[in-house]
């Protein structure tokens, strides 16, 4: 069974930092790509930022800006997000979620039950 487990967020004030973490288990974890989406109150999904399977490649947002850094350590089979320099926009729940597997492109849509970030002073 896939699970993906978020932790990390909080409440945080405007300017500050958080590290959240998502811990996979259930499937090939270093073979999969793996990205951070979000959702703000009353808004649909936003996509954050990906990264490749063996964290190579990165991608992100325009509105991360340089803020936002997504990593991820396969041998703990874990995916990364340090957020920096938070404001309030950026209030929202965090997702990980799985991806396209690296040799054949299939995806794999799962997505965790998301930890709340709230930038607030």
């Amino acid at each position: 069974e896939v699970q993906l487990v978020e932790s990390g967020g909080g409440l945080v004030q405007p300017g500050g930092s958080l590290t959240l973490s998502c811990a996979a288990s259930g499937f090939t974890f270093g073979s999969y790509e793996m990205s951070w989406v979000r959702q703000a109150p009353g808004k649909g999904p936003e996509w954050v930022s990906t990264i490749n399977h063996d964290g190579g490649r990165t991608y992100s947002a325009a509105f991360v800006k340089g803020r936002f850094t997504i990593s991820r350590d396969n041998a703990k089979n874990t995916l990364y997000l340090q957020m920096n320099s938070l404001k309030p926009e950026d209030t929202a729940v965090y997702y990980c979620a799985t991806g396209r597997e690296y040799s054949s492109g299939t995806p794999m849509n799962y997505r965790g039950q998301g930890t709340q970030v709230t930038v607030s002073s």
